[in-house]
């Protein structure tokens, strides 16, 4: 469960740097846009990249939310849970993606969801949501 704080951080700050892990171990490193989300934070991604790749066959994985400046920040470590047309019902991801998409925005409303519906289809789109084991930082 999240703590108030780390709640209220994540309502305000939404640049991070999320870390899975290749085939032979090694880190790899991507910059995404994030919302809070159930329990975990949480972003969408396409269904050919590396770290959707990275995640679907090792869920482990760390992800750094920071304020602009880098300071305050928060670390959480854990889970990553996958929702994707392969394995979740079409409209509870059509839901889910609508909203990561207003969490991660700060609470904005798309303007036509409609083509956004039909766009996260379009693209193959997933909903990642980091569940955390361990969560550490400044903003904790």
């Amino acid at each position: 469960m999240l703590s108030d704080n780390t709640k209220k951080f994540l309502s305000a700050n939404h640049q991070a740097v999320l870390t899975t892990f290749r085939r032979d171990g090694g880190a790899q490193m991507s910059i995404i846009t994030v919302g809070a989300y159930r329990d975990g934070a949480a972003f969408t991604t396409t269904d050919d990249r590396a770290k959707l790749r990275n995640l679907r066959r090792n869920p482990r994985c760390s992800l750094l939310v920071s304020h602009d400046n880098w300071r305050p920040y928060v670390v959480r470590e854990g889970q990553a849970q996958v929702m994707a047309a392969d394995n979740t019902d079409a409209e509870e991801l059509k839901h889910a993606l609508r909203d990561i998409y207003r969490s991660a925005s700060g609470g904005k409303e798309h303007p036509n969801w409609d083509e956004y519906d039909l766009a996260m289809v379009e693209d193959n789109r997933a909903a990642v949501i980091v569940v955390p084991d361990r969560v550490y930082g400044t903003a904790v």
